[in-house]
């Protein structure tokens, strides 16, 4: 890893129709579009979808890093993040982001122990809640599955 600070850089760009095209140096040109929610085509990333799953490879990512220092054994991680976007007090803003998050271990692992061990709860972004987070186990359709953490709540978390 290189020193902090980090420096990430993106463009958009559009004209007063059509779709926005962003940009970041050395990386291939994403064209985005307004969420049907916003009488947009729906067929296109929309920038909220984009937040969402920033937040979900952020999770995989800092999931692989903490699960590598902690010599933890895994096969696997799927995340879905979703977000919350209403207007409060006059403002449209995210109010709040749920990530549900299913890790594959092999058989025998120490499920709960292991989530644990790597920091499941570390690798959240602040202001982002733990849904779900299920760790299983065996081969094909009959996996085993282990709730991590037990009786995880799900509550508004306001951003500002």
């Amino acid at each position: 890893m290189h020193p902090y600070p980090h420096l990430y850089t993106a463009s958009a760009a559009a004209g007063p129709s059509g779709s926005v095209a962003v940009t970041s140096p050395g990386l291939p040109e994403i064209a985005t579009a307004p969420p049907p929610e916003f009488d947009g085509p729906g067929d296109v990333w929309s920038p909220e979808v984009l937040l969402c799953a920033s937040l979900a490879d952020c999770f995989i990512l800092t999931f692989r890093a903490l699960a590598k220092a902690s010599k933890f054994e895994w096969a696997g991680l799927e995340c879905r993040v979703d977000g919350v976007l209403e207007k409060a007090e006059g403002v449209t803003r995210f109010t709040q982001y749920t990530t549900y998050a299913t890790l594959k271990v092999a058989p025998g692992e120490r499920h709960r122990q292991g989530a644990h061990a790597v920091g499941a709860r570390r690798a959240l972004l602040p202001g982002v809640q733990l849904g779900e987070w299920n760790a299983v186990a065996g081969r094909g359709g009959r996996a085993r599955g282990v709730k991590w953490p037990p009786a995880c709540a799900v509550s508004e978390h306001s951003l500002r």
